[in-house]
């Protein structure tokens, strides 16, 4: 199969499963780099990071990310298009049929039954980043199997201090520091970046 023709239809059922904004396509974008191996789990940690530092939605972001590190700029067109194109089927054919269906409780029932998932989705998303990012937990999964195995990295601890102090060092300053909680996001996205670039520098991380 056609690398690209693979592109558009991992990212075609990415983006009519994932039902729950972007974060949820995360579980979905593990399980593609397990099976075609076009990006490791850490691979997918730096394009969230850079996703969520971009403007756009994520789960498009994410698509075009991937999309050009395996085919190119070709590639970043066709898996984004692969990722949008159930969204526009879907609202097409729901906004022909919300007038006539916006009271049945079979739709109503539908959507009660999609929220715990969506929330599952995100939730399960939520634990692989913190893991991946502030310890030394890797979490992969096998091809073929239902369920993610996790696995310490290396002999230096539990627990990644110079994430884990950032981390809370950020929390601190964006919820309870009078000057800084009102700043924009963008301020805290670059001050890490740097914070990362002068860590690696110099070995912390």
């Amino acid at each position: 199969m056609s690398v690209y023709i693979r592109l558009f239809w991992e990212f075609f059922k990415t983006g009519l499963f994932a039902i729950g904004g972007g974060m949820a396509t995360l579980p979905f974008l593990q399980d593609i780099g397990s099976k075609t191996g076009w990006y490791t789990y850490t691979d997918l940690m730096n394009m969230l990071a850079v996703s969520e530092s971009t403007p756009g939605p994520i789960g498009i972001n994410m698509a075009t990310y991937v999309g050009f590190t395996v085919g190119g700029i070709p590639g970043a067109v066709i898996s984004t298009l692969g990722e949008i194109t159930p969204s526009i089927i879907v609202i097409l054919i729901v906004a022909a049929m919300l007038k006539k269906f916006r009271d049945s409780k079979l739709v109503n029932s539908a959507f009660y039954g999609l929220r715990p998932a969506s929330t599952g989705l995100i939730g399960a998303a939520c634990v692989a980043v913190v893991l991946e990012v502030l310890t030394n937990i890797s979490v992969q999964s096998p091809e073929g199997s239902l369920f993610n195995i996790f696995a310490m990295e290396g002999q230096s601890g539990l627990l990644r201090w110079p994430g884990l102090l950032l981390a809370v060092v950020l929390f601190i300053f964006t919820n309870y520091v009078k000057p800084t909680k009102k700043l924009h996001p963008i301020v805290f996205i670059a001050v890490s970046a740097v914070v990362g670039v002068a860590a690696g520098y110099f070995g912390i991380l």
